[in-house]
């Protein structure tokens, strides 16, 4: 089944897209994301398409992934003029040339398995890949570019605080191969405020929590997506650990609305944690929640040495909203309707 034939789906991009403050600055615009058949950059895509149509806000989508083929799929029955498919690995100098206003960098191994399989190429995507990506900003009149960091960033958190708020540093041990993500984040965005500075390229950084959504890619082999698929299949949820790892979780359309919002009215070379204080929960919690919703149980069981290998040190990862809100965003979902709104576009 097509998402556009979902009607909680269309509900959602309308509200996203209603929750997006001052979108309105996109109109008449081109806008370029990478990594556009993934969770977040496939639904921005979507909402950006919506608004085309709704709104008539004549914003051109250069969307950009590793293959044609797979944003053809993604975006089956959604393709028209504004929407434009490039071909590009953002790890190599781009080969295409037209000017763009807006850039959103969406495209990142963002997945225990990609982390665990190939760490160089999650290090060389977030910092190569970025690099690139400011370069041709800088040398195509970009007005901003919005670096999608993450909250892994925050590694192993002071678990006396409450909750990690932008200027928090946290840990990152060096030497482990599983810090390739979120120490490649902190370098690309440093980077990125480093152009601000040297070269005067207006760039923002948004640092999502554990984003969820019915549009995850069948590769992605995060927790929360392995257990809804596990539930829809009707089978029990198994919990590799005791689950008790505290998360801040953003419903795909809260994040795209803020990430939008902070594209459009964000401070130059400031950071934007992504999360909403009605979206806390442990792991256990969140996977008890689609347990309830479908109908199947919550198992626990002993890792084996791949699930070992692919297990977070992090304990800990509620993000504080209070930056974000500031800029007039506010966060609609909890998980449980989350939840029930992915199970309900799924057809479940």
């Amino acid at each position: 089944m097509s998402f556009y034939e979902s009607e909680t789906f269309l509900d959602d991009l309308r509200t996203a897209v209603g929750s997006s403050i001052e979108i309105e600055k996109l109109f008449n615009s081109s806008v370029m994301i990478t990594g556009a058949s993934g969770l977040i950059g496939s639904f921005l895509t979507d909402m950006l398409l919506l608004c085309n149509k709704e709104r008539n806000s004549n914003i051109t989508i250069y969307a950009l992934d590793l293959s044609k083929e797979r944003l053809a799929d993604r975006f089956e029955g959604a393709k028209t003029d504004e929407l434009v498919f490039v071909e590009h690995n953002v790890n190599d100098e781009p080969d295409f040339d037209f000017q763009v206003d807006h850039i959103i960098h969406a495209a990142s191994n963002a997945f225990p398995a990609a982390f665990n399989s190939d760490p160089v190429g999650t290090i060389m995507s977030n910092i190569q890949g970025t690099k690139y990506l400011l370069d041709y900003g800088r040398d195509h009149g970009a007005k901003r570019m919005l670096y999608i960091s993450s909250g892994e960033v925050y590694g192993q958190g002071d678990l006396s605080l409450e909750c990690f708020d932008e200027s928090y540093a946290g840990y990152v041990d060096p030497t482990s191969a599983r810090s390739c993500y979120p120490n490649s984040k902190r370098c690309a965005e440093t980077l990125c405020v480093s152009y601000t500075k040297q070269y005067g390229l207006e760039t923002v950084i948004v640092r999502p929590s554990h984003t969820y959504g019915a549009n995850a890619t069948k590769a992605d082999n995060r927790a929360n997506v392995q257990f809804i698929n596990k539930a829809i299949a009707g089978e029990d949820i198994v919990l590799n650990s005791a689950g008790n790892q505290m998360r801040s979780y953003t419903y795909i359309a809260d994040t795209a609305s803020a990430i939008l919002t902070v594209l459009t009215k964000g401070e130059t070379g400031e950071a934007y944690n992504i999360a909403a204080p009605n979206s806390r929960t442990t792991i256990a919690g969140l996977a008890q929640t689609i347990a309830d919703q479908t109908g199947v149980r919550l198992v626990f069981a002993d890792p084996d040495e791949v699930q070992k290998a692919e297990l977070t040190p992090i304990a800990k990862q509620v993000l504080s909203s209070k930056k974000l809100e500031g800029l007039g965003w506010k966060g609609r979902y909890d998980p449980r309707e989350g939840v029930g709104r992915i199970l309900d576009i799924l057809g479940k």
